[in-house]
């Protein structure tokens, strides 16, 4: 059992006992004003652990630049439920910790556990990675961030377009929800941009983390001969090691999963975190006001991705720099002619959608080249 681990049950165990927490807590509120005084105490909660190779961990590698940040302490609790845990944990990390600023790492956190944690201590700011945060409906001291991770899927297509030999490129999603399909659509695009004949194969497996069913979809997209495959699930970790043994390339997602195929991995997109986090840290540590809302793609500098592996050619790395040196600028991805899947035109010729067009938020379809259905 790690320190962490063991602090985290001590606040937890502290917690569970009203009639000794409510001594324990007025003690422990006054030894954390102390601290508080010092220095910012950021509570991070993760709902997995920290070395996922995924969603939490993209938040995990956040953190380790946080912890840099002059006059900032980081208090962490890992492998915590969308239940009633997260706001014990929350609780702790202000009254005994003495936090100033919460960051709850995981969607089901934000209704009502955060919002209510918001309420109750008014002078403690919280954010939800989502854009969840509505002004009449929310209290002030809570709101959100969102990184629109579809660039870095766009870069993604880019490479793996290139890095293909077939052209017959698998893509394993979680879920056909706006936000995944708006991913695998930017992926396609980049796809098509090197090479105009790449279609993508898609399954879906219908949660975000089902090994047993990642592991079934990667050995069937890599039979069905695909020699590149992306991914949406919360954890790559098993699609992307599977694919290694099968001999087929892959591509990431949320975080680096580069050292588990040291032989196909390519690059994958990843939330860069680190930019909110030591930005609303060192606000704060300034007496700023932190925003209710923080969104940004590449021109924000809230994506990025991960360093080419080995089955990027030379050519799919240069074809994604430019790809990412564009995204910077705000040059679109969904440039017209775009039709979807099923023939229906989506951004007319000599159209475009700019990369935080409203339009996209409600995806419902698959763009032409991707074979799969929404339904």
């Amino acid at each position: 059992m790690t320190a962490a681990m063991t602090a985290a049950i001590n606040r937890r165990s502290l917690l569970k006992s009203t009639a000794f927490g409510a001594a324990a807590l007025a003690s422990a509120s006054w030894a954390g004003r102390a601290r508080a005084a010092e220095n910012l105490v950021v509570g991070v909660v993760y709902v997995g652990p920290r070395g996922d190779f995924g969603w939490s961990q993209s938040h995990a590698t956040a953190v380790e630049a946080l912890k840099k940040v002059p006059g900032v302490t980081v208090v962490e609790e890992e492998n915590v439920p969308e239940t009633l845990a997260v706001s014990n944990t929350m609780r702790s990390m202000i009254e005994l910790d003495g936090a100033k600023l919460i960051f709850g790492a995981s969607f089901g956190y934000f209704n009502p556990f955060m919002i209510d944690m918001a309420k109750q201590y008014p002078d403690v700011q919280f954010r939800h990675p989502t854009t969840l945060w509505s002004a009449d409906k929310h209290p002030a001291n809570l709101g959100g961030y969102f990184a629109y991770l579809d660039q870095a899927h766009y870069v993604d297509g880019v490479a793996a377009g290139l890095s293909s030999k077939t052209g017959k490129i698998g893509y394993i999603a979680a879920k056909p929800i706006s936000l995944v399909l708006r991913n695998i659509n930017s992926f396609m695009l980049g796809a098509r941009l090197g090479n105009p004949n790449a279609t993508v194969k898609l399954i879906f497996t219908g949660d975000w983390s089902l090994p047993v069913r990642e592991a079934e979809a990667a050995n069937a997209l890599a039979g069905a001969g695909c020699d590149v495959v992306a991914c949406h699930v919360d954890s790559p970790k098993v699609i992307v090691e599977t694919l290694e043994r099968r001999g087929v390339k892959s591509c990431g997602h949320n975080a680096s999963q580069a050292s588990l195929a040291p032989k196909g991995f390519i690059t994958g997109a990843e939330n860069k975190y680190e930019t909110i986090y030591k930005g609303f840290a060192e606000a704060l540590v300034k007496g700023e006001k932190l925003p209710n809302v923080a969104v940004g793609g590449y021109d924000k500098d809230m994506v990025t991705n991960t360093p080419y592996g080995a089955g990027a050619t030379e050519e799919a790395r240069r074809a994604a720099d430019a790809a990412i040196a564009a995204l910077k600028t705000g040059k679109p991805i969904f440039v017209g002619p775009i039709n979807d899947n099923k023939g229906n035109v989506i951004v007319a010729a000599g159209s475009s959608l700019g990369n935080y067009a409203p339009e996209l938020e409600t995806t419902n379809y698959l763009v032409e080249g991707v074979e799969g259905s929404v339904t």
